[in-house]
């Protein structure tokens, strides 16, 4: 920055290249970065197969902005950057929130497939689930809580990563339980009740082939 602001004082001819650790340190925040979109695209190619359905695994990474805003939020209230602990503490955060999306989603999906519409789905699996995912949400968070505030030695050094996990969690599992039934309830409104299996010994596919007596 400082080179940056006497780039118009510099005498003509003098050039300067940056040396040192801080090169190093933006390639490797440069491979954090493709990492955690990679990480976002990889997980909703194995929830779209795993579900069958791209909306439902849409569904369950809506609860994604929810980690990057809480996370950056409360790095940016606590005066602390991007760095590689926080960006730890985002990822490990989207693992955990992922986890309670997915219950919910699946949750949902089965009462869904009872008979019931989405949106009665959808708030039979948020008061249903409510219980686990709030057990899950607050052991984590109280777990995090003494590395949030930086006690012990060397905890400034830890912190970041906390506090990221810490209001990552917190906005993740309001978006759950708040936001996410209202984003499956939008998407799965018109969806068939039939299973996309394509085994011919599932009576709930489309390509049921019942077995001769």
């Amino acid at each position: 920055k400082v080179m940056k602001d006497l780039s118009k004082e510099r005498p003509r001819g003098v050039w300067v290249q940056l040396r040192g650790e801080a090169p190093a340190l933006n390639s490797l925040f440069d491979g954090l970065k493709t990492g955690l979109i990679m990480a976002v695209v990889v997980i909703l190619i194995l929830l779209a197969a795993y579900f069958q359905s791209p909306a439902l695994a849409a569904t369950v990474l809506s609860t994604t902005p929810a980690v990057l805003l809480g996370g950056g939020g409360i790095l940016m209230l606590t005066g602390d950057t991007l760095n590689i602990q926080s960006y730890i503490g985002v990822i490990m955060c989207l693992g955990v929130a992922g986890a309670n999306a997915i219950m919910l989603c699946v949750f949902a999906e089965r009462v869904r497939l009872r008979g019931k519409d989405a949106a009665a789905a959808a708030i039979e699996a948020g008061s249903q689930r409510l219980r686990p995912i709030l057990m899950t949400a607050i052991a984590m968070l109280a777990g995090m809580l003494p590395m949030a505030l930086g006690l012990g030695e060397s905890g400034k050094q830890s912190a970041p990563l906390g506090r990221a996990v810490f209001g990552g969690l917190l906005m993740a599992t309001l978006a759950t339980l708040l936001i996410l039934p209202c984003v499956y309830a939008l998407l799965r409104r018109h969806a068939s009740l039939k299973t996309p299996s394509v085994h011919p010994h599932d009576p709930a596919g489309d390509y049921y082939e019942p077995e001769s007596a």
